[in-house]
C-alpha cells in the first residue's frame, strides 16, 4: 500500500495542535494559513474521518484526531532521525558505537560522558559490553567493539594511558575483621569470605594479581552483586575506591587495615580495534571519555 498523506500533511496536523490553532500553526511552519487547513482537510477526506472539531472559536481535537496526532508526531520524530543518521553516515559517522568498559571504570562517569555524546549524536546507538579482565580483551581481538577502556593491553594494539584505579580492602564495619582491633594480615583474611568478580572471557582467563587465599569465596558476575554482599556483612574484598565512595563515606564499610596490600592500583587504557581506520564515533567518546577524566583527576 502507498501512503497517500505526505509528511508535510502529517506536519501541519502536528503543527495546528501544538501551537494551538492553525493561524499559529501557519507561523510556525511558515506556511500559509490556508495551505495548513487545506492539509489537514485533506487529511480529513483521505482518510474518513475528523480530526478536529471547533468548539467555541477553537479547533479541539476528536479522539481519532488525538490518536492521528500521536502517531503523526512519532512518524515525523522517526522520519527527522532516519535524516540525520544519513546526514552522519554521509560524513562518515558509524550508525552505532561499540565499546567494552571494564567494570572498575566509575559507571556514573560512563553514563555522563554517553549523555554528553547523545546530546551531540542523538542519532548513534551506543552499545556497551561491560567486561572484567580478559573479556575485554576478548571483545577487542574478536573485532566485536570499535574501542575498549582496559586494564590489560593485548599485543599488537595501540594504547593510551587513561587513569589509574585505587582499590581498597573494604568489609562492612561489623565484619569480624573489625573487630579483632589491629593491624592485619593476609593470615587474618584466610579462614572469611571474599568475593571476588569474575573474569568475563570465555577463552582466554587473565590473572588480574589479586590475592585470592582466603578458605571461601564467592565469585560473581557484577560488581554491584559484590558490594551488595559486602554491606550485607558476607565477605570481603578489594574495591575501586571511587566505586564505594558512598558506603565508605557513610560508614557501611569500612578500610579493613592490612599491613601490606591494603590499598592496590591498577592502569586503565584506551584501546582502538582499528589503528589506522578509526571511526569518528568511537574518536569522539574518546575524546570525551579523556575529557571526563582529567576534568576530575588532572593529574
Amino acid at each position: 500500500m502507498t501512503a497517500r498523506i505526505t509528511l508535510d500533511q502529517w506536519r501541519a496536523l502536528v503543527a495546528v495542535v501544538d501551537a494551538g490553532g492553525y493561524a499559529q500553526a501557519a507561523e510556525l511552519i511558515h506556511k500559509s494559513q490556508s495551505t495548513v487547513t487545506y492539509a489537514v482537510q485533506k487529511i480529513e477526506h483521505l482518510l474518513g474521518l475528523r480530526a478536529f472539531e471547533i468548539r467555541g472559536r477553537k479547533a479541539q481535537l476528536t479522539p481519532a484526531g488525538a490518536t492521528l496526532y500521536r502517531r503523526a508526531r512519532t512518524l515525523l520524530e522517526e522520519a527527522e532521525a532516519l535524516e540525520r543518521g544519513a546526514r552522519s553516515m554521509a560524513q562518515g559517522w558509524a550508525p552505532s558505537l561499540r565499546l567494552a568498559v571494564e567494570a572498575i571504570f566509575p559507571t556514573w562517569l560512563l553514563l555522563q560522558c554517553f549523555n554528553r555524546f547523545a546530546l551531540e549524536r542523538p542519532e548513534i546507538h551506543i552499545q556497551l559490553h561491560e567486561t572484567v579482565l580478559g573479556g575485554t580483551v576478548e571483545a577487542l581481538t574478536e573485532g566485536r567493539v570499535d574501542f575498549a577502556i582496559c586494564s590489560h593491553v593485548p599485543e599488537g594494539f595501540a594504547s593510551d594511558r587513561l587513569m589509574r584505579i585505587r582499590f581498597v580492602a573494604a568489609a562492612h564495619a561489623d565484619h569480624p575483621l573489625h573487630q579483632l582491633g589491629r593491624p592485619l594480615t593476609h593470615d587474618d583474611l584466610r579462614p572469611h569470605r571474599q568475593l571476588v568478580i569474575r573474569d568475563s572471557a570465555q577463552q582466554r582467563i587473565l590473572d588480574s594479581g589479586v590475592w585470592l587465599g582466603a578458605d571461601q569465596r564467592w565469585t560473581v558476575s557484577h560488581k554491584a552483586t559484590s558490594i551488595a554482599a559486602a554491606t550485607m556483612g558476607m565477605g570481603f574484598a578489594w574495591y575501586p575506591a571511587e566505586t564505594i565512595q558512598g558506603e565508605l563515606a557513610s560508614g557501611v564499610l569500612k578500610p579493613l587495615p592490612l599491613i601490606e596490600g591494603a590499598e592496590r592500583f591498577a592502569e586503565l587504557y584506551l584501546v582502538f580495534a582499528e589503528r589506522d581506520c578509526r571511526g569518528r564515533a568511537p574518536v569522539r567518546m574518546a575524546e570525551i571519555i579523556r575529557e571526563g577524566v582529567e576534568s576530575l583527576w588532572p593529574d
